[in-house]
């Protein structure tokens, strides 16, 4: 008997939930501050909500015809649009499933997913049917087509450990393509998706806008059969699972462990918690040099830095980029004079989360501006106490931050 063939099913698994995933409740709104977590942006001059991949296809080759900016919407989860009416045609892809590609004892299983299903909804699927790689990335708000673009990363693993491939539109030549794993140059927060937002050199001299070059309209993911999980990568996680780092832990177990913390820090959308009413981390962890790192208090959190697969390579998670190192943003921000809660006058409705100081919230009704100028005076206390920059890590449209001061 050909033992690889198939892989025994438990009949009924016992149910995984999903979490809540994004804040969009009227389909027929414009206005794009109700269709982000943070609650902040003006309407849209165009809103589709497409139905099938050929509706989404059809949507943007219309609106890059006609010489409109395109904004991809996925749960919102990581925008920060401006107040003023967003002059171009935004697209939200209403499909939500998956479809079993394969599915063997020796080959594991290949899932292929809308690009539009919510995010930890795959995730739950994922981890009641035994599909592991996915457990330490529990309540992410968003969509599945939003994961790969940045890369999407929590308790020491990334979304580029399981994507096999994934299907595009490429707006520069008009026409849909699969890209594989080793097409995507997977880094930190970081992808050839993402970067097409703003390196003209990858469409012929182009910039298109909030959205980029590639339109995801489907992932596929490979993945091991096991009840356990990866590697348990992240000491914090596995401190409160009871296990060492490098050790796995029941699949389930690992979920139930990371909603905890995230909802500790509100990082799980809860529409009676303003804190949750964010973008998430607002900044990436800054990359500096082991030198520039020596000058920082030893206590200080470092970390290695994943190295970018260059075009034509797999991610390695084992590759580390020589002679730099990550350091929380977090840390930075707290040892600046900003604490959890910080707002820049006492009546704003923009400050910093008072469960984590990495995450701004809008408390009440925050507009764009109230949220850039708390960014702004942030970004420039962590530059003036350390000279370490700090990016904004959610996609910005119709806004950006001012140059730092001492470089203007």
């Amino acid at each position: 008997m050909d033992t690889c063939s198939f892989f025994p099913r438990t009949e009924n698994p016992s149910p995984v939930t999903p979490v809540q995933s994004n804040r969009q409740y009227d389909e027929g709104s414009k206005r794009l501050a109700d269709w982000t977590t943070l609650g902040v942006g003006g309407e849209a001059q165009s809103l589709i909500v497409a139905r099938s991949e050929d509706e989404i296809v059809e949507a943007v080759r219309a609106a890059d015809e006609a010489g409109k900016p395109v904004l991809m919407l996925g749960g919102g989860s990581n925008l920060l649009v401006a107040d003023e009416p967003f002059a171009g045609v935004v697209v939200r892809d209403g499909r939500s499933g998956y479809t079993l590609v394969h599915d063997s004892g020796c080959g594991g299983a290949v899932v292929r997913v809308d690009a539009g299903m919510a995010w930890d909804e795959f995730v739950a699927a994922a981890v009641e049917n035994d599909w592991s790689g996915l457990e330490a990335l529990s309540g992410i708000p968003g969509t599945v087509g939003a994961s790969p673009v940045q890369n999407v990363g929590a308790y020491g693993k990334e979304v580029a450990d399981t994507i096999a491939a994934i299907r595009v539109y490429d707006r520069l030549e008009k026409r849909r393509k699969t890209l594989a794993l080793a097409d995507l140059e997977f880094g930190y927060r970081t992808s050839v998706l993402k970067r097409s937002t703003f390196d003209p050199s990858l469409s012929q001299g182009r910039l298109w806008g909030p959205t980029g070059r590639w339109i995801v309209l489907w992932v596929e993911f490979q993945f091991t059969h096991a009840s356990l999980s990866l590697p348990i990568g992240y000491g914090q996680l596995a401190q409160s699972l009871g296990v060492q780092v490098g050790e796995r832990a029941d699949q389930r177990d690992v979920r139930a462990a990371v909603l905890e913390l995230r909802r500790g820090k509100s990082m799980v959308l809860d529409d009676e918690n303003r804190n949750t009413w964010s973008t998430g981390s607002f900044f990436t962890n800054p990359i500096i040099s082991e030198d520039a790192a020596k000058q920082l208090p030893p206590d200080a959190p470092v970390f290695p830095v994943r190295k970018v697969a260059p075009a034509g390579t797999v991610p390695d998670g084992d590759s580390v980029e020589e002679g730099v190192v990550k350091v929380s943003a977090a840390w930075l921000i707290n040892h600046s004079g900003f604490d959890r809660g910080f707002k820049l006058e006492a009546d704003s409705e923009a400050a910093l989360s008072s469960d984590h100081v990495l995450a701004i919230s809008n408390t009440g009704s925050a507009s764009l501006e109230d949220v850039a100028r708390l960014a702004a005076a942030v970004r420039d206390g962590v530059w003036e106490k350390w000279q370490i920059e700090l990016v904004p890590e959610p996609v910005r449209v119709g806004w950006d931050l001012p140059p730092l001061p001492a470089t203007k």
